[in-house]
């Protein structure tokens, strides 16, 4: 008898041993203090908002609130670095660099340590080719159902929570008609895209093509997979970008997939995703994936010199600055990798002005920035999915597509999308930029509220 406890009790110990590491909860939970820490760095040095509500919506909003009793977490002023813990266990620890934005610190990694005058470069030496959009005050919509469509933007939604929306920016024929802000935020006032930051990578890319440095049709030019005999060497561009590359790199946001353990465990996001295996032939299969941006960040850096600084000048110079882009924050990771998956912070004002690139069919002042057909290209959908190359799409059959049709959002729309609700939403047929950013109630961002509130504005600038 005695012989049988002892055996079933040493299987229990291996069964439980063996979950343990096939799930690694450990990781897990080092992965839900990356973020509480990371986004308490945006909050009180980017946004510039008081660290105790920050952590309080923090928690609320994302799957962290499961153990939010046990979280913990310190912003020292003086050294500028966040820590987060689970009652102590599992730290993570994150870094505000100034102009550079904040860096998760990886256990023991290596830093890249390089500088750049980031005023320097917001500096252009030539006026911007888009015109100014509004002056230095809030626009306050004159038409009163425009009002009405803002006041839905900011409203309690159900259970008494609030919707968390900062802010609303509404553009149509080239200026701003209407723009809202919540208390503490204003014109420039930067708050971070999250996802929308692919949008941002696309836009770099297509840069890159008009200037006849790369063709989205070649092979990305990942180092690891340039042998002979390594499938993954045919993988295109493109590919990458529409997410149907065949890596084993998808994502779901519970702390146990292989793009949270990139963004918050390792410091060589590019070199971790480079490492993924083929699970499906490139081009068959889509997936939603942050590592493939990772990738396509590689790519853009290794075209422009390999150096972060030079991927900053070329972001700048060929985008930021001819949009007239005055507040925008871009993170890199600790090996220098710009964090082209997510964590560009701007002003709603200059998501704006991204949304105008695309809604003016990649040409600005009369300037072609983008390649002709590229816009279109990165609004058509992929495979059976609603999402494009670098941004969600409603010319698609996909249910999604279609319920948010079904709310609002016309059918020739297509847009920029971050966790908890941000979004840039290009209108062609309204001639509409329509911008919303916050912290939504659940992590799915309320993207059939956003649908009613482009619906809204829709229906108030029709004459």
């Amino acid at each position: 008898m005695r012989v049988w406890i002892a055996s079933f009790f040493g299987l229990t110990l291996l069964a439980v041993a063996a979950v343990f590491f096939a799930f690694r909860p450990d990781q897990a939970l080092r992965v839900a203090t990356g973020l509480v820490a990371h986004e308490m760095c945006i909050k009180t040095f980017i946004s510039g908002f008081a660290p105790e509500p920050s952590f309080s919506e923090i928690v609320q909003r994302y799957r962290v609130r499961w153990i939010r009793k046990l979280m913990r977490s310190t912003v020292d002023d003086s050294s500028r670095v966040v820590r987060a813990s689970v009652m102590g266990l599992a730290e993570s620890r994150v870094a505000y660099r100034g102009d550079l934005g904040c860096l998760i610190l990886p256990a023991g990694g290596q830093v890249s340590a390089f500088s750049v005058d980031v005023a320097q470069l917001a500096r252009p030496v030539a006026p911007p080719l888009l015109a100014d959009i509004a002056g230095p005050a809030i626009v306050d919509p004159e038409d009163l159902r425009l009002r009405d469509a803002l006041d839905e933007g900011f409203a309690q939604a159900e259970g008494a929570q609030q919707r968390g929306t900062k802010a609303i920016v509404v553009v149509r024929n080239g200026s701003v008609i209407a723009e809202r802000y919540a208390p503490g935020v204003g014109i420039e006032t930067r708050l971070p895209g999250f996802s929308m930051t692919k949008s941002v990578v696309s836009a770099l890319l297509g840069v890159l093509a008009m200037q006849g440095k790369l063709s989205v049709a070649q092979p990305a030019p990942v180092e690891e997979w340039q042998a002979d005999a390594d499938p993954r060497r045919s993988i295109k561009i493109e590919q990458l970008m529409r997410m149907i590359s065949g890596l084993a790199l998808d994502e779901n946001s519970l702390g146990f997939d292989v793009a949270s353990h990139l963004l918050y465990l390792q410091g060589d996001t590019r070199a971790g995703a480079a490492k993924a295996t083929l699970i499906a032939s490139p081009g068959t299969r889509w997936a939603y994936s942050s590592p493939s941006y990772q990738l396509l960040s590689g790519v853009i850096g290794s075209l422009l010199g390999g150096k972060p600084e030079q991927t900053l000048e070329f972001a700048w110079k060929e985008l930021f600055n001819p949009l007239g882009m005055r507040n925008v924050t871009l993170e890199f990771d600790a090996a220098g990798t710009l964090m082209g998956s997510t964590h560009m912070s701007a002003t709603g004002r200059d998501w704006a002005r991204l949304g105008l690139l695309y809604l003016n069919d990649g040409v600005i002042g009369g300037h072609r920035v983008l390649p002709e057909g590229w816009v279109a290209s990165a609004a058509t959908a992929t495979l059976d999915s609603d999402y494009g190359a670098g941004f969600w799409t409603n010319r698609s059959s996909n249910v999604r597509a279609k319920a948010r049709i079904e709310r609002g959002m016309p059918p020739d729309a297509f847009f920029a999308f971050g966790s908890l609700g941000q979004i840039v939403m290009v209108l062609p047929s309204q001639q509409l930029v329509i911008v919303r950013l916050g912290d939504a109630i659940d992590e799915s961002g309320e993207l059939l509220q956003l649908a009613r509130l482009a619906g809204a504005v829709v229906s108030a600038t029709q004459r």
